[in-house]
């Protein structure tokens, strides 16, 4: 039988944790978003076809039951759309009850595929995509080197909607420090309330070493929120929330000082509320530093 060797680090959503994960790029075509350490000991690599069919081949014969697929590793949509037609084809070929294939995607691989390319896409199984917002405003969003602006953004998420791609977004909170806490929260929620994503997560900003310098260099003079800082921007920013659509909504990274769960806009008020309550006990609400991590 063919040997699986995976590149490590190896990165997936917490939500992928029990499914079939095929490395269809190593590292991420981008990485240069100054808070991102994942993958700055990889160089990005387009892998080899027949390569890719053989574990495919291998996994489904090991898991001839497995439904869903995650193709890593930073951003396999930035693949062209004739290579990864090829791998979702083998795919479906190999894994007969196939209904989800996902990936990580910024909003430059977005912008790079026509309509006909997303809706392509999407009908061959690839029905959700793992898309970081972090901030929505723009002079944030130089500072942290993401490389499109928020109008960028939007449109991109809107693309992936309208092909019928499914969105799990994700929004950094206390990535602004003090001095852009207000401009932010205010320009993310409007962000959101302009495009129709599907599933919304809230993290804390963390910094790990070999990216804190670089990160900090950006700014003047950063402070880093406190975790009732933090959760100040959570209750303001579900505040300003009005989305259009049903989002399910969830703050339950590992970095996240309060755990969260509701869907939007049903459960908007008891999410405040318990955001709330959490800022009124102060520490002894907040999950402790010893079980969190970024």
């Amino acid at each position: 039988m063919y040997m699986i060797n995976y590149s490590f680090p190896l990165y997936r959503p917490p939500a992928e944790a029990n499914n079939i994960i095929i490395q269809a790029t190593l590292g991420c075509s981008y990485n240069n978003c100054s808070f991102c350490s994942m993958y700055k000991s990889k160089a990005y690599k387009v892998r080899d076809l027949e390569e890719l069919f053989k574990e495919i081949d291998t996994l489904s014969s090991s898991y001839p039951d497995a439904n869903r697929v995650f193709l890593a590793d930073g951003d396999a949509l930035s693949l062209e759309t004739s290579h990864l037609v090829k791998i979702l084809k083998h795919l479906k070929k190999a894994f007969v009850r196939l209904g989800r294939v996902s990936l990580y995607a910024t909003a430059q691989n977005l912008l790079e595929k026509s309509k006909e390319d997303l809706g392509l896409l999407r009908s061959h199984n690839l029905s959700l995509i793992y898309f970081g917002i972090e901030t929505g405003h723009d002079p944030l969003l130089k500072k942290i080197n993401k490389g499109v602006t928020s109008t960028q953004m939007v449109t991109a998420l809107n693309k992936a909607f309208n092909a019928g791609i499914k969105t799990s977004a994700t929004v950094i909170l206390g990535v602004g420090g003090e001095q852009y806490t207000q401009a932010h929260i205010k320009d993310t929620a409007m962000l959101i309330n302009n495009t129709r994503v599907t599933y919304l997560s809230t993290l804390q900003l963390g910094l790990d070493e070999d990216v804190k310098e670089r990160f900090l260099n950006h700014f003047d003079n950063f402070k880093m929120l406190s975790d009732s800082d933090v959760l100040q921007e959570q209750k303001q920013f579900l505040a300003l929330l009005n989305p259009s659509n049903k989002v399910i909504f969830r703050s339950n990274h590992a970095s996240n000082a309060l755990h969260l769960a509701g869907t939007l806009p049903k459960d908007k008020a008891r999410l405040i509320e318990e955001v709330q309550k959490a800022l009124e006990l102060g520490e002894s609400a907040f999950v402790p530093n010893m079980f969190r991590g970024f």
